[in-house]
């Protein structure tokens, strides 16, 4: 007691410094001793950035601390299985069997048709009449007709496909789209003939007055001129509006408008649903989120479905056979009675060909075929270069 009360009243510049003895030692760190551990010397501390002996940066292991390995990238086993193996020749075997296929078509039609390209040359493809008994022949026309017929056609079918699979993918509910979508369906597998009998004997005569208002509106237009019309005669005959241009291609749209629906409707349906989301969520509306998000991404399915209908169109044969009158002249009025197509130029005279008219015949053959291989040669590099996806406005 007496000893507390003394240190109490000590001065405070009496007192022992905390940490140390009344005799100047140190204390120990260690409870219940009177020593402590020294403090560590100024010049012992390690420069800042230097590591410590043994630290990390040495390559010397600390004790204590886990030793840091190298890591080191695990192999790949990139062997396929014999499924995988399978798979990859059946689908090299198919791809070559289409080219050798496609190789063979075309071989076979050279072949054929060397005879009548020897005999006519370069103006197998500037004349437009179609004799060959006598050597006089060419394709001047019919292949007019069959790229002014294709034009029509894809002119029509484009904004009826793309109206159709937009309102398909972004605005029917989901009911009425499975029905639609099997209708659209359904119209693609019907047969040529029904279309082209549909079109001569129900379509055409309704569509006449159309051809006839065109003409007398827009006759200004060399494309919808019509020799021999009358304007301004309400009596006068209508028969120099049948059996058009116009109104194969007509047809002709309406047969190639569900395969360019369903090409065009898939693309639109697979884009992303983050985009969609975030447009509406910017306050666009269904409208703005379509031409911002759904029209972009869909470009490469646009371009695909419209040369695809155009390769078909091409090469239609039946509906515009029974519905053309064919004429062997370069036919540019598309309003106007009498068109012509290689398919139906075909089509009219295989049964009757002599041996040289089959080899002008297949001479015709080729030419549509080399078209046809360039339009989709054309469609391929198009949507290579504006694949589906790659970027969008929203």
């Amino acid at each position: 007691m007496a000893s507390a009360q003394e240190e109490s009243d000590r001065p405070e510049s009496d007192r022992p410094e905390s940490g140390r003895s009344e005799s100047g030692e140190p204390a120990s760190g260690i409870p219940g001793t009177g020593t402590a551990e020294p403090d560590r010397a100024e010049s012992d501390r390690p420069e800042p950035g230097r590591a410590e002996p043994g630290g990390a940066g040495t390559g010397e292991a600390v004790p204590g601390r886990p030793e840091v390995q190298e890591l080191t990238p695990r192999r790949l086993n990139a062997a396929r299985g014999l499924g995988d193996r399978v798979f990859r020749y059946q689908l090299t075997a198919t791809g070559i069997a289409v080219l050798a296929v496609m190789a063979g078509v075309g071989l076979f039609l050279l072949l054929r048709a060397g005879q009548a390209l020897r005999a006519r040359g370069f103006a197998f493809l500037t004349t437009a009449e179609w004799q060959p008994d006598v050597h006089n022949f060419g394709i001047a026309a019919v292949m007019t007709g069959t790229i002014l017929i294709a034009l029509v056609a894809v002119s029509i079918s484009v904004p009826l496909a793309v109206g159709t699979a937009l309102f398909i993918s972004d605005v029917a509910p989901p009911g009425l789209r499975r029905t639609l979508v099997s209708m659209v369906d359904l119209m693609a597998a019907v047969p040529s003939v029904v279309y082209g009998l549909w079109g001569l004997f129900f379509f055409q005569q309704h569509v006449i007055g159309l051809s006839r208002w065109l003409s007398t509106w827009f006759g200004w237009i060399p494309l919808f001129q019509v020799d021999g019309a009358q304007p301004g005669e309400p009596l006068a005959s209508e028969s120099v509006y049948t059996a058009s241009t116009f109104i194969a291609g007509i047809v002709v749209a309406l047969m190639v408008a569900p395969i360019q629906c369903s090409v065009m409707r898939e693309v639109f349906s697979q884009a992303p649903a983050g985009e969609r989301e975030g447009a509406y969520a910017l306050g666009a509306t269904r409208w703005g989120m379509i031409r911002a998000v759904v029209l972009p991404y869909g470009k490469g399915g646009i371009i695909g479905g419209t040369m695809l209908g155009l390769g078909r169109a091409l090469g239609e044969t039946i509906a515009v056979y029974m519905i053309i009158s064919p004429v062997f002249t370069i036919q540019l009025h598309i309003l106007q009675t009498g068109s012509n197509s290689v398919s139906s130029l075909i089509a009219l005279h295989y049964g009757d060909a002599s041996t040289f008219g089959m080899s002008a015949l297949m001479a015709a053959g080729l030419a549509l075929f080399l078209l046809t291989l360039a339009v989709n040669f054309t469609a391929s590099s198009v949507v290579a270069r504006s694949r589906s996806g790659a970027q969008s406005e929203a």
